[in-house]
């Protein structure tokens, strides 16, 4: 997310930087999108359950979701460990 703010000025809305790869912003939505649907992830589904149950919107959910794949991405590609499904 990109902070808008200056001085005293406190931004409240942030937004979603378009800067990047949109491929890849739209392969991390489609992943995504795919394993809440088809029920293939559930800790991932737990997690966008949890962030709704807070009040946050649909699309900041998935943006998180988004950001919560790619950490589980990094992860597994750094120990070189195969996914597995808790």
């Amino acid at each position: 997310p990109r902070v808008h703010e200056s001085g005293k000025f406190k931004a409240t809305q942030n937004r979603m930087t378009k800067r990047g790869s949109s491929k890849l912003r739209q392969a991390l939505y489609t992943a995504v999108l795919c394993g809440l649907r088809k029920s293939r992830n559930t800790r991932l589904i737990a997690f966008y359950q949890s962030k709704r149950e807070e009040g946050k919107p649909h699309k900041v959910v998935m943006g998180a979701c988004m950001n919560k794949l790619i950490h589980w991405i990094f992860y597994m590609l750094k120990r070189k460990e195969a996914f597995v499904e808790a």
